[in-house]
């Protein structure tokens, strides 16, 4: 396969997922709009005798609780970072002589992480 097939594949591939994300974007997030603005309505004046809200008040309480709650933190390029960053620590412990495990354990205590270490399961 030539170059110029690869690169017009490639092309054709990102205007298909560019045209499906401007398709399903707004639908997903009217749908998790309606979805808050129901639950509240339903929950909410019932429980905590709080008023019902509007699809715009709905839609910006998801959107505060994405940003205060870290929202969609599993999914994307980075949701395996947390796997990586212990995994590669995991290394550096490995590696480590019994005498540089130990002063790593006492500068964790000495800055407030009394049992953690790779070999403590923290």
């Amino acid at each position: 396969m030539s170059l110029e097939k690869m690169a017009e594949r490639k092309t054709r591939k990102i205007v298909k997922m560019l045209v499906l994300f401007v398709i399903f974007a707004p639908v997903i997030v009217v749908l998790f709009g309606e979805l808050v603005l129901h639950l509240w309505n339903w929950l909410m004046p019932a429980l905590f005798d709080l008023p019902t809200i509007t699809f715009w008040q709905g839609l910006g309480l998801l959107v505060l609780s994405w940003l205060f709650f870290g929202g969609l933190r599993g999914s994307g390029p980075r949701s395996g970072y947390r796997h990586h960053w212990r995994g590669r620590m995991r290394e550096r412990w490995e590696c480590m002589s019994p005498e540089e495990r130990e002063k790593f354990r006492e500068w964790l205590h000495a800055h407030g992480q009394a049992e953690a270490g790779p070999d403590t399961g923290a």
